[in-house]
C-alpha cells in the first residue's frame, strides 16, 4: 500500500486528511516576527485574524529537508511513500522534498503538483484514490502528470491590498483600484506560477465573468470536482458553489479556508477555484 505525503499547504478539510491518512509536513508562518507551524501552532482562521491586522504582510517560509526526510523516515523501508508538493513555482518545498529524500533511506517518489491550495489538494485526493485501488506510484504519476496539466485554478481577487502590502503594486495604483471597484482574476501559467488574467469592475461583473471563463475552458463537467478556498467570505462561496452546481452540475465540490501560502496573495475575502 502507497502511503501519501504532503506539505501543509494543500488545504484539504481535516476529515479528508484522516480518511486518507495523509501525512503532512508543516510550513512555517512568521508574522511580527513570530513563527508558527502552519495547521498545528495555528489554524487558517486564526491566520487571517492576524493577517488583517498586521500592516506587515505574512511570510511562509518551506519545510526544511530535514522536517522532509524525519517525516519520511517514520516509515519502515518496505512502504512505498508518494509526496505531493505545492508548486516548486510558487515555493521551495518541492526541492526541500527532493534533498529530504536523498537524506533517509525512505522509498519515496517526489511530486511537483503545479498548484496551490486545493489545486494542490485535488491531486492528492486522487493520488490516494488511486493507491487504494492498487496502482502503482509510477501509474499514479502518470495519472497525475495528465491530470495535472488539464487543472485551471483561478485566483480570484476581491481586494488588492495585499498586493500593495508585498510591494507588486504601488499605493498610488491600490487605492484607485478600490476607488474604481477593480477585481481582479489571477491564472495559473505554464511552470506552476500565477498572473493577472483579467482585471473587471463591480463585484457582480467580476462574479458573472468567473462563471464565464469556468465555462470556456471545458464542455463537459460531469465527472469534475470543483476545489474551492477561501479567506473566510463564506457568503460569496456558498453563491459560488450554488451557480456552479445550476450552471455546469460538477460531480462534486470540496471547500475550505485558505491557508497561509495561497491565502497571504488572496487578501481578504479572496477566493481559489480549482478544477
Amino acid at each position: 500500500m502507497i502511503k501519501i505525503i504532503s506539505d501543509s499547504s494543500a488545504d484539504l478539510p481535516k476529515e479528508l486528511i484522516e480518511r486518507y491518512e495523509i501525512t503532512l509536513v508543516p510550513l512555517t508562518i512568521t508574522i511580527d516576527k513570530h513563527d508558527y507551524l502552519e495547521k498545528i501552532d495555528l489554524t487558517p482562521q486564526e491566520f487571517f485574524t492576524k493577517m488583517f491586522s498586521t500592516e506587515v504582510l505574512p511570510k511562509t517560509s518551506q519545510p526544511s529537508p530535514a522536517s522532509f526526510a524525519e517525516a519520511f523516515s517514520k516509515f519502515d523501508t518496505d512502504t512505498e511513500l508518494l509526496c505531493l508538493t505545492i508548486s516548486s513555482g510558487l515555493s521551495g518545498t518541492y526541492q526541500s522534498a527532493c534533498i529530504g529524500k536523498e537524506l533517509s533511506n525512505a522509498n519515496v517518489t517526489v511530486f511537483d503538483t503545479l498548484a496551490g491550495s486545493l489545486g494542490h489538494g485535488l491531486q492528492i485526493i486522487r493520488a490516494a484514490d488511486l493507491a487504494r485501488q492498487g496502482h502503482t506510484a509510477d501509474e499514479i504519476v502518470a495519472d497525475l502528470t495528465d491530470y495535472r496539466e488539464n487543472m485551471n485554478i483561478l485566483v480570484l481577487l476581491n481586494t488588492l491590498e495585499n498586493i500593495v502590502k508585498g510591494g507588486r503594486l504601488s499605493k498610488f495604483q491600490g487605492s484607485l483600484a478600490k476607488i474604481l471597484n477593480i477585481k481582479v482574476i489571477l491564472d495559473r501559467v505554464e511552470g506552476g506560477k500565477v498572473e493577472i488574467f483579467e482585471k473587471i469592475r463591480g463585484k457582480k461583473r467580476f462574479q458573472k465573468r468567473v462563471l464565464e471563463v469556468i465555462q470556456e475552458r471545458k464542455t463537459d463537467f460531469s465527472s469534475i470536482t470543483f476545489g474551492i478556498t477561501h479567506t473566510g467570505n463564506k457568503e460569496d462561496v456558498e453563491a459560488m458553489k450554488q451557480a456552479i452546481i445550476q450552471k455546469f452540475h460538477p460531480k462534486d465540490i470540496i471547500i475550505n479556508y485558505m491557508g497561509a501560502t495561497m491565502g497571504t496573495y488572496a487578501g481578504k475575502d479572496g477566493m481559489i477555484i480549482s478544477f
